[in-house]
């Protein structure tokens, strides 16, 4: 697929989407190709946050379990 710049403004969302399914997305100028986008190659199991790395993965709560009543008392839910 390939698209003149004004006109990719608009779709960005779309390219970005057809790149991710494994098109070929060129962006162009004037009818020249001056540009591509690719999906990126990302390794299993990475995360992005700006903590990934820092803080181990055995140190992070689990958010979804519900709070003990010790929790929610400080918290001030009871």
């Amino acid at each position: 697929m390939q698209m003149n710049i004004a006109e990719a403004k608009a779709k960005l969302s779309e390219l970005v989407a057809a790149a991710e399914r494994g098109e070929d997305v060129i962006l162009a100028r004037g009818g020249h190709p001056v540009a591509r986008i690719t999906p990126m190659a990302v390794p299993a199991g990475l995360r992005f946050g700006p903590l990934t790395g820092l803080v181990p993965e055995e140190s992070v709560p689990d958010f979804t379990e519900p709070m003990s009543e010790d929790e929610l008392r400080e918290w001030g839910a009871i």
